[in-house]
C-alpha cells in the first residue's frame, strides 16, 4: 500500500508538472519531471527526453548568447536520473544523452566568467562560451563532480570531486582535478586496463 501511495503521488507529481511547464520548454518528454523546489532560466531552450528526472534543488540555466531566442541550447536525453542540487549552465551548446545518472550537487557548463579586465569586478564582466559539452549516454557523473567546457564519452564514469575541463573518451574511469583517466576498456581484449595508477589522482 505504502508503494503504490508513493508511486501516485510521484504519477501525480509528473503530470502536474508538465500541465504547468510543458509550454514553457523547446520540448518535454512524457513523464518528464523537475522535484520541487527548482529554478529554470530559459525554458524556451530547454528540450528533455522521456522519463527524465531531476531531485529537488536543480537549476538549469539557458541563456542566449548571439544566438536567436528559443534556439536549441540545451538537450536532455531520456531515462536520465539526476541528483539533488544539480547545476546546468547552457549559452550556446550542452547535450547530454540517454541514461546518464548523476549523484549529488553536480555541476555541468559550456561557460566560463570573464576575467580579463582588472578594472571591474568579475560579476559586471559576464560569461564566455568555452566549447560545447557533451555527455555521453549511459554515463554516470559522481558525487560534485564538474564539467566545464569539455566532453565525456559514453558509458564513462567521472569520479566524486572530479573537475573535468578536457574531454574523456568513451568507456572510461576519470577522477581528479583536473581529472586523468585512470582505468579505460579495451574493445580489443575486452577488458578494463589500468591506465594510470598514481595516487595523487584519486
Amino acid at each position: 500500500m505504502r508503494d503504490f501511495l508513493r508511486r501516485s503521488k510521484a504519477k501525480l507529481s509528473r503530470v502536474l508538472f508538465a500541465i504547468n511547464n510543458r509550454h514553457r520548454f523547446y520540448g518535454l518528454g512524457k513523464d518528464s519531471s523537475l522535484l520541487s523546489p527548482f529554478r529554470v532560466d530559459g525554458y524556451d531552450g530547454i528540450q528533455m527526453g522521456d522519463r527524465t528526472v531531476f531531485q529537488s534543488g536543480a537549476w538549469i540555466f539557458c541563456a542566449s548568447m548571439g544566438l536567436k531566442k528559443s534556439e536549441l541550447k540545451l538537450r536532455i536525453g531520456s531515462r536520465c536520473e539526476f541528483g539533488f542540487n544539480n547545476h546546468i549552465s547552457a549559452v550556446q551548446h550542452i547535450e547530454i544523452g540517454d541514461d546518464v545518472l548523476t549523484a549529488n550537487n553536480v555541476y555541468i557548463s559550456d561557460n566560463i566568467h570573464e576575467y580579463e579586465n582588472i578594472s571591474l569586478p568579475i560579476k559586471l564582466q559576464g560569461t564566455k562560451f568555452k566549447k560545447p559539452v557533451l555527455i555521453g549516454s549511459g554515463s554516470w557523473l559522481g558525487e560534485n563532480a564538474v564539467i566545464i567546457g569539455a566532453s565525456v564519452g559514453r558509458n564513462s564514469i567521472i569520479g566524486a570531486n572530479a573537475v573535468v575541463t578536457t574531454d574523456i573518451p568513451d568507456y572510461c574511469v576519470a577522477v581528479g582535478i583536473p581529472a586523468k583517466v585512470i582505468r579505460r576498456y579495451d574493445i580489443n581484449i575486452g577488458k578494463w586496463i589500468v591506465v594510470n595508477e598514481d595516487p595523487s589522482n584519486y
